[in-house]
């Protein structure tokens, strides 16, 4: 973008379609479960957000008053109320397609389902709600251990409590545990249908969107034995969310597990 911008310091050329910026970085933050920093340059939420007066002002007079490059050039849009409860499927698929999705039929079928259920739960869906909820699905959509319902007993007066239903590879867990806080009871209800030996290195929520509907979005990293893994998980309530993130950190752990001990058995063959 600097060589796009200032051709009088950098008189190079490129072939990159910039345009494709915003959705490449959402792309590798979704590989990498790291969420993109708010105050990002360039794809980060806050880099076309103007919240002071004079600012906002100098903005609407000419926008390249405090933007050297206009929103649509690195492939932001504005985020729009375009889907509800009573959208149908073409126009979530003509939305899909506006956001440079391309899903198979069970794909494209089973994310029309979720939409469906979110509206329900949330009154504005946003194009951010859209990625969010499609993302989670790719991203998760082979893991061993999936969460099925929760429920958190939390308040005032402790214990906290959870229920959690589990689908471990095919058979289905229910337990119950209880915690120092709603979160610790949810991540002790895992440990507790799933024994495991890991660290909590990070535990971090964000909203998808504005308003205390949004969609939380967590991310959870958890480390064994020297091996480090990243994962998140979005839900409009937070501590669905935060099982969700939990389940997916420990689903590439065991993935890990898996590659390693199938190098461990190959290094072993004979040659």
């Amino acid at each position: 973008m600097a060589m796009n911008v200032r051709k009088d310091k950098y008189p190079y050329w490129n072939k990159i379609d910039t345009t494709m910026l915003t959705r490449a970085s959402k792309l590798v933050s979704v590989a990498t479960s790291f969420p993109v920093q708010y105050n990002k340059a360039i794809v980060g939420r806050n880099a076309f957000a103007h919240e002071s007066g004079i600012h906002q002002d100098g903005v609407l007079k000419n926008a390249q008053t405090y933007e050297i490059m206009t929103p649509e050039s690195v492939g932001v849009k504005q985020s729009a109320l375009v889907l509800g409860k009573h959208s149908g499927r073409h126009a979530f698929i003509h939305k899909l397609e506006e956001m440079g999705y391309k899903l198979s039929g069970n794909q494209l079928e089973d994310a029309f389902v979720r939409m469906k259920a979110l509206a329900d739960r949330k009154k504005d869906i946003y194009d951010e709600d859209i990625e969010a909820l499609v993302d989670e699905e790719i991203a998760h959509s082979h893991d061993r251990i999936k969460l099925i319902s929760l429920t958190v007993i939390a308040g005032t007066h402790g214990p906290q409590r959870a229920t959690m239903k589990l689908d471990i590879e095919g058979r289905i867990a229910i337990e119950e545990a209880e915690g120092n806080g709603p979160v610790d009871a949810v991540f002790n209800c895992i440990k507790a249908l799933v024994p495991h030996e890991v660290k909590l290195e990070l535990y971090q929520v964000h909203a998808v969107t504005a308003g205390t509907d949004a969609q939380a979005e967590v991310s959870v990293r958890l480390s064994e034995n020297g091996k480090s893994v990243t994962a998140k998980g979005t839900d409009p309530d937070t501590l669905v969310a935060s099982a969700k993130a939990y389940l997916a950190a420990l689903n590439r752990l065991v993935l890990k597990r898996v590659r390693s001990n199938f190098e461990a058995i190959a290094g072993q063959q004979p040659a």
